[in-house]
């Protein structure tokens, strides 16, 4: 089965982040993100430890130390671009002042419910951290992630067994497979990215789906 590859993911992602949009890329996956959005596009990233106006990843030999996201990684600071206090950085997050964000997730349940920390294994991150603020914060949540864990089962579930992150927050999921949204009355399938058919994707969900993907038409000429 051919499936996205984490940068084609962060690069659909990319697609749906419009003009003007003030976004928080959380840690992991979702910092690949920065390095797809259209150049033709003014969009405001913003790190809880304190930056806004961030570009893509340096190129190899140019990182600067005092330049690096949440997650420790290097960046680069657009024109304009600013850096403060993380504590002003976190009003930021709970005022309400971030259109979206980008999270990885363990699980996303059917509700949108959000499992995203701490899972007992070894290394783990061991608190739920800015994530949380982000979750209730952001006017929109997105979930970028593999669809299927190491073990093949998949991370889309009916209720987390994992602690949650945030109730009710997440809007869209963006996986390997497909680009869910959650909606009351349930997931709605926008798009299968995979060369599967929407009733494989069913079946490695494992939770109902309906599907209202754009390539729906073309898969039934076919």
């Amino acid at each position: 089965m051919k499936k996205l590859t984490r940068d084609e993911m962060a690069r659909r992602v990319a697609q749906d982040i419009p003009e003007g949009a003030y976004v928080n890329l959380g840690i992991g996956v979702p910092t690949l993100v920065a390095n797809h959005l259209a150049v033709d596009r003014e969009i405001f990233l913003h790190s809880e430890n304190g930056l806004l106006g961030m570009g893509p990843a340096p190129a190899a030999g140019e990182e600067d130390d005092e330049l690096i996201n949440a997650g420790k990684q290097h960046v680069t600071l657009l024109s304009g671009g600013a850096f403060f206090h993380h504590a002003d950085s976190f009003a930021m997050m709970r005022g309400g002042h971030l259109d979206y964000c980008v999270l990885g997730a363990f699980q996303v349940s059917v509700k949108g419910d959000l499992a995203n920390w701490h899972t007992g294994a070894p290394d783990a991150i061991p608190a739920v951290g800015g994530a949380m603020d982000l979750a209730i914060g952001a006017k929109q949540v997105f979930v970028m992630m593999e669809h299927l864990t190491k073990s093949g089962e998949s991370k889309i579930v009916a209720e987390c067994s994992y602690p949650l992150t945030g109730i009710g927050c997440v809007g869209r999921i963006y996986t390997d497979l497909a680009v869910l949204d959650v909606t009351p009355d349930g997931l709605v399938v926008r798009d299968i990215c995979a060369d599967i058919s929407f009733e494989e994707l069913q079946k490695l969900t494992g939770v109902p789906l309906r599907d209202e993907s754009a390539n729906r038409a073309a898969r039934n000429a076919a």
